[in-house]
């Protein structure tokens, strides 16, 4: 099977071999200039007030005890307490303002690869798990925050107590800093060589943890089915090999990361070690003081701290470029289905037309099966039309094309005689209304569930769609009424309840084209009477297309078209097609065999 373009398999992956992807977040960092600026100066002068300890700790052991002026070591540790002043001002300003500048932008990122997300295809969610989805969305990011917040603060940090530090070292003795740096390339090495392999465990470990969340988001979502087929023990047993998974893979990253940090700070401070040998000797010699040495040390110490807390920095900032990456992945996915730069209008008002053209469809996690093969068909203003046929003929699939979920392999699809690709595809998208079979219920209220895309919609406007749709005897009977919330995906309606909610949005929405996949399927008796009133009201005047599997609700409409393996093979009325003794009298006949004739109804999906 050709993989599709959707497949973000490991391999398609863009991977960077080292911290470079991090300078792509710098277009989220630009606004907020004059907040970076503050923080490099208190950085600044915080890294300046620890490099001037070595000068006073030279001066107190110099000039204060050497000297054994009482004045002189007042006057040394006064300055002492001026520097510690400074830094503790300084580290202060710069904690709050990179704390700052970490949550702001992790926010902005947030909300930029919210949106792509909500912009993406249905075709992308067919090859993507929604687990991953969000796992790049809260996982990624809080490992983002906590770098941008302070580990990339702590990595500059710590780069400037290196740099400053040798510049003291050199300047306190020529001699011990070419010893130091000879040392710096032993510990740097390691930690070039391991960098690389931190950060590919790092992605390995973030991978396995999206695959937790999405089995997590899978299971939860079907638990009502889990429960029923007694899978529990067979879940939980799957979800421990995931974590296990996970546990494995942060533990190969961990192992790594500690060698890594553990091989530079031994290096660095065997380094360290050889100076003070050779730097005592010198003060035994009298070719330095010993206020020379101890600021030395202290230098020498400092590069040395900064060197080991650099190397285990580096495996955190290895890991946020790998978060870094997945986020930008997403961020960087352009959606196949968008506006074009010049966008054709639709007519206003709509009218309705509809015409499908030698449409030819296959799904991206399908491509060697089409859907739909050169079918044809044409709605006119006010038309209703039934789609009917065996499941898996292709009913559903010319739904989701009029509403541009895909674009069509091959062939045109126009409405109001415009190419739909053409045209804005939300423009499209507001001038029709779709009933599912298995309505979307949202976590919120009734008011907000009703008027789900109208957010300017009265209150008075919902509650008349809600009778319209016979939803209202039942909202109004719970404990809040329309501002009961409904329960994460309408867990605490029924499936006719649902159905009739969806109902109501159509009502609202006062589409020039109804779209009706199976509306009636969840309800009883008594409730699918009371809904086909309110649809027959709904589809008067206006474009009606219709899916329909119970064949006796097709009956009135003014054209049934027989669907079988994504081509149309026959179309007429009820009576017409039932004489032609094809596929849909054989349909007819499976439905209506052992049960009383049913008397003609409306057109009712």
């Amino acid at each position: 099977m050709p993989r599709s373009k959707y497949n973000p398999t490991a391999e398609q992956r863009p991977a960077s071999r080292d911290l470079r992807v991090l300078r792509q977040l710098f277009s989220f960092l630009r606004p907020y200039r004059g907040a970076l600026l503050g923080a490099a100066i208190a950085l600044l002068i915080a890294a300046a007030a620890v490099l001037g300890f070595g000068i006073v700790l030279q001066r107190v052991v110099d000039h204060g005890l050497s000297s054994g002026s009482g004045a002189a070591l007042n006057q040394a540790l006064l300055l002492f307490l001026l520097v510690v002043t400074v830094m503790a001002a300084s580290v202060a300003a710069r904690v709050y303002l990179v704390t700052w500048i970490g949550e702001r932008v992790v926010a902005d990122m947030r909300k930029a690869v919210f949106a792509r997300v909500l912009k993406l295809e249905p075709a992308f969610f067919e090859v993507t798990r929604t687990g991953e989805v969000i796992s790049r969305l809260t996982t990624d990011t809080s490992l983002l925050q906590v770098v941008v917040g302070s580990t990339l603060a702590i990595a500059v940090r710590n780069a400037l107590l290196i740099s400053g530090g040798l510049v003291m070292l050199t300047l306190t003795s020529g001699k011990l800093a070419l010893l130091v740096l000879l040392g710096v390339p032993v510990a740097v090495i390691p930690l070039w060589l391991l960098g690389h392999r931190v950060r590919r465990l790092s992605r390995n470990s973030q991978d396995r943890i999206a695959d937790i969340g999405a089995f997590v988001d899978e299971v939860l979502y079907g638990i009502r089915t889990v429960q029923a087929f007694c899978h529990e023990a067979i879940d939980c047993a799957r979800y421990g090999q995931q974590v296990e998974s996970a546990f494995q893979a942060a533990i190969a990253r961990t192992r790594v990361s500690a060698l890594l940090t553990a091989t530079v700070m031994l290096f660095t401070f065997v380094a360290v070690s050889i100076v003070l040998w050779v730097g005592g000797h010198d003060v035994l010699a009298g070719r330095i003081s010993g206020g020379q040495l101890s600021a030395f040390v202290f230098y020498a110490l400092l590069v040395a701290g900064s060197v080991g807390a650099l190397s285990e920095v580096a495996g955190d900032l290895l890991r946020a470029a790998g978060a870094t990456e997945r986020l930008l992945e997403l961020l960087n996915t352009e959606p196949a289905i968008a506006a074009p730069a010049t966008a054709v209008a639709l007519p206003e008002p709509a009218h309705g037309e509809v015409q499908l053209h030698q449409v030819t469809f296959r799904y991206p996690s399908r491509p060697d099966s089409p859907a739909l093969s050169e079918l044809s068909l044409n709605l006119q203003p006010g038309q209703k039309v039934a789609l009917v046929g065996p499941s898996g003929a292709g009913k559903s699939t010319v739904l989701q094309l009029l509403l541009r979920f895909y674009d069509p392999d091959a062939g045109l699809i126009r409405f109001d005689g415009v190419d739909i690709r053409q045209a804005d595809p939300q423009q499209l998208r507001q001038r029709m209304a779709l009933v599912p079979q298995d309505p979307v219920i949202f976590g919120a209220d009734a008011w907000e569930n009703i008027r789900y895309g109208f957010s300017g919609v009265s209150d008075a406007d919902v509650r008349r769609a809600a009778e319209a749709a016979h939803a209202a005897e039942f909202l109004d009977q719970l404990p809040q009424g329309f501002d009961t919330f409904l329960g994460e995906r309408g867990i605490r309606l029924s499936g006719g309840q649902r159905q009739r909610i969806a109902i109501a949005r159509a009502i609202l929405r006062d589409p020039a084209v109804l779209l009706l996949d199976e509306a009636t399927s969840s309800l009883d008796a008594e409730s699918e009477r009371l809904v086909q009133a309110a649809l027959e009201q709904l589809m008067q005047q206006r474009t009606t297309l219709i899916i329909a599997h119970r064949l006796a609700t097709v009956r009135k409409v003014d054209r049934i078209l027989v669907l079988d393996h994504g081509r149309i093979v026959a179309s007429g009325r009820h009576d017409e097609l039932v004489a032609e003794n094809g596929l849909y009298a054989r349909l007819a006949a499976l439905q209506f065999r052992d049960t009383p004739q049913p008397q003609a109804v409306e057109a009712m999906p």
